[in-house]
């Protein structure tokens, strides 16, 4: 269950809310618990926000505004400027357009109060989309990194075939896949034991 514990233990995929209404909060946890959401962490003011999206990620993050330190757009631009955290910011209805053009360009979901359930769920889905999508590049990010490495060791491990046995790009190329097919290990583990072999 979701709690407004200030103490709740911090989450990747948890949700933070933002409220100077203490009021509200179990509002939206309840809105957020129907949702499917499981976690969440509670603050009041911009400044403890900021602090806690530098300590954890989350998945979510919403703002019921206004903030006792901050109107409420400023602090979800900071948001999308520095994390990969969808934003939804609750504003009062007569100024939802106003915020709207301000948050739109950053990417903010903006939602006029008192909230609807419908178009909550409507934005809650398009959230967790933006998420998920998110988290895909995240990963893709993280494999081409770890491509990126693999192939600079078995690139030097080709360099020190060239140096120390006077072969050519292609023959180590072509030394590299033999080792690996005939011991049954990976390109990157026979680099990685020539390189211990030849360059230490």
């Amino acid at each position: 269950m979701l709690t407004a514990d200030k103490k709740e233990v911090f989450v990747t995929d948890s949700v933070l809310i933002v409220s100077g209404s203490q009021q509200s909060v179990p509002v939206l946890i309840s809105m957020l618990n129907s949702e499917g959401f499981s976690e969440a962490h509670t603050v009041d003011s911009a400044g403890e926000a900021k602090r806690v999206c530098g300590e954890r990620k989350y998945s979510l993050i919403i703002i019921n505004t206004p903030l006792s330190d901050d109107t409420g757009n400023e602090l979800a631009v900071y948001l999308l400027k520095n994390t990969v955290s969808c934003v939804i910011v609750i504003v009062k209805s007569e100024i939802e357009d106003q915020a709207e053009n301000k948050l739109l360009p950053y990417g903010a979901f903006v939602l006029g109060k008192p909230l609807n359930k419908v178009i909550f769920h409507k934005t809650l889905c398009f959230a967790k989309a933006v998420q998920n999508r998110v988290k895909s590049l995240q990963k893709e990010n993280i494999k081409l990194r770890e491509q990126a490495a693999d192939n600079k060791i078995i690139t030097r491990a080709k360099y020190i075939l060239m140096e120390y046995l006077s072969m050519s790009e292609a023959q180590a190329h072509r030394y590299i896949e033999k080792q690996a097919m005939d011991l049954r290990l990976t390109k990157l583990e026979i680099a990685k034991n020539l390189l211990s072999t030849y360059d230490s």
